[in-house]
């Protein structure tokens, strides 16, 4: 398909509503590529909005073994983690749970996200926080782990560190995150299609296209 008939399709908003230290909001992010890449018949305006699974973490991060005790319990984590990469497969997602040893507090990693939608660089940059975290084992809780793949996606460092110095955007992403529970989201990831139609979990592409398919012919999207 050329560009231009690319530009006539009609659009839809979707909003995608995660965390980025979310294994399932990492895995429903590579399934919802496999969706858009076989999608035809309209063009999707794709948009990340912030929930953060632990918001009282320290700004520092918690130590990781003892947050997931506290939630699984000892024997639950190691079926959890068994459970997702089971759940992974197809996906190419390399988890490196051994690798990880902080929980973050991921309002800064949201605040990044919110910036880069002036740059159209908000799924590339959801994609690099959630490898950097589960693939790589970086402390995406660091503002200079932040910087680094802000310069490595084209965003201007210098503005993004003096942000990060500010309160800029932080009333903004909690806001936006009170939002998508009073929508009914109690987990993530979700999607929101047209600000109407919701859908929680990782789910299969086919699935996610069904879904899309038909928030397009109820919202008369043409």
């Amino acid at each position: 398909m050329s560009q231009a008939e690319t530009d006539n399709l009609p659009v839809l908003q979707l909003d995608v509503i995660s965390d980025v230290i979310c294994p399932w909001c990492f895995i429903g992010k590579r399934k919802l590529d496999a969706a858009l890449a076989a999608l035809e018949g309209v063009r999707i305006n794709l948009m990340w909005r912030p929930y953060q699974l632990y918001p009282d973490t320290p700004m520092e991060g918690a130590d990781l073994s003892t947050k997931i005790k506290e939630r699984y319990g000892e024997d639950g984590v190691k079926q959890m983690r068994e459970n997702i990469k089971a759940a992974a497969k197809g996906t190419h997602i390399n988890f490196a749970f051994e690798n990880i040893k902080i929980t973050p507090n991921t309002l800064n990693a949201h605040r990044l996200i919110r910036w880069a939608a002036s740059t159209g660089q908000q799924h590339a940059i959801a994609e690099a926080l959630f490898s950097a975290h589960f693939e790589q084992g970086k402390n995406i809780g660091d503002v200079a782990v932040l910087l680094e793949i802000a310069g490595q996606h084209g965003l201007d460092v210098p503005l993004m560190a003096d942000l990060f110095k500010g309160d800029n955007d932080i009333e903004a992403t909690r806001n936006d995150d009170a939002a998508a529970r009073e929508l009914g989201v109690h987990g993530v990831p979700a999607f929101l299609a047209g600000g109407k139609f919701l859908l929680m979990g990782a789910q299969e592409p086919e699935y996610l296209n069904r879904f899309i398919e038909k928030a397009r012919q109820k919202l008369a999207v043409q």
